[in-house]
């Protein structure tokens, strides 16, 4: 049994989802929420009790608190909540925050159901999970950003960005593997190197390294 909070500003889309999951025996409705600061209220209410969330689904924009800052909030305050974004928006913008800010997936509200509920269950059990042609929107760059990424940059391979913007988000070296279509040993082989080009000790270094400037774009 999953249990899901609902946060979402349009009761009328939280009815509908709850109306969903009801027809779902493996998943169980613990609360609603209408903006991000109202979902964060739940779950310190809440926290480690029966009624505390596995996942959360989150809208984008909201009131008071938007999805972004309350999914920071969540990852950083409740680390064995998941937040999955579920909205109608798309924008290379609000994909890469909020992957970047610790949400485990990213979908679009006309997600079939079945795609969704496989989403969930993956993402309660640590993977990533992303929309198709979202993955596309984390590695496209960001324009405005050109002049403000570090030089060490320049010297990773095409594919070795790639995978490192990937495990900036948290994929596993598996994950990895699947989004690109290469196998775990070649991912290795990626990281090896890319800790070699940037004089890196580890991975959460490398994620770091890459969060660092990407994340500059919203201090513009």
């Amino acid at each position: 049994m999953i249990r899901l909070l609902l946060v979402d500003d349009q009761i009328i889309v939280r009815q509908g989802l709850r109306s969903l999951f009801e027809t779902k025996s493996d998943f169980q409705v613990v609360g609603e929420a209408e903006n991000g600061e109202s979902a964060i209220t739940y779950l310190e209410r809440f926290h480690e009790t029966s009624l505390q969330p596995d996942v959360v689904l989150m809208d984008v924009r909201m009131p008071v608190m938007d999805g972004v800052a309350a999914t920071q909030i969540i990852c950083q305050r409740f680390q064995v909540v998941k937040v999955l974004v579920l909205t109608t928006f798309d924008d290379n913008e609000y994909v890469s925050q909020a992957m970047r800010v610790g949400a485990k997936g990213y979908l679009l509200k006309d997600t079939p159901l079945e795609t969704l509920t496989n989403a969930i269950w993956s993402i309660n059990q640590g993977h990533t999970q992303l929309g198709p042609g979202l993955f596309e929107k984390i590695l496209t760059p960001l324009p405005e950003l050109t002049t403000l990424i570090p030089p060490e940059f320049t010297k990773l391979t095409p594919r070795e960005k790639e995978v490192l913007r990937l495990i900036a988000i948290g994929a596993s070296n598996r994950e990895i593997a699947d989004s690109l279509y290469i196998t775990a040993n070649t991912v290795k082989n990626h990281i090896t190197s890319i800790l070699s080009r940037l004089n890196l000790r580890d991975r959460t270094q490398a994620a770091i390294f890459a969060n660092s400037f990407l994340s500059l774009r919203d201090k513009m």
